[in-house]
């Protein structure tokens, strides 16, 4: 198997070694465990990969408080 090195941070390493099922699971391992998580599709259709990376970045901008509810964006745009 081919093998990439990535970059992640002491914290994001952690983070991660808490989510593992058991002591010795690789990082690979994991993320592959972790991503069919992220929805296939729904009802009226299948989602493509970069649909699926956006739906993933999208719950993460709201875990992490990075967005603005309905009503101050309505404010924003002066719409009642």
């Amino acid at each position: 198997m081919d093998y990439a090195t990535i970059q992640i941070s002491r914290s994001t390493g952690e983070k991660l070694n808490g989510l593992r099922a058991y002591k010795r699971m690789t990082y690979d391992e994991l993320l592959n465990a972790l991503m069919p998580m992220i929805p296939e599709g729904d009802e009226e259709w299948v989602y493509n990969e970069d649909f699926r990376a956006s739906l993933l970045r999208g719950l993460l901008d709201v875990k992490e408080k990075k967005t603005h509810s309905t009503e101050d964006v309505k404010k924003q745009l002066e719409i009642q």
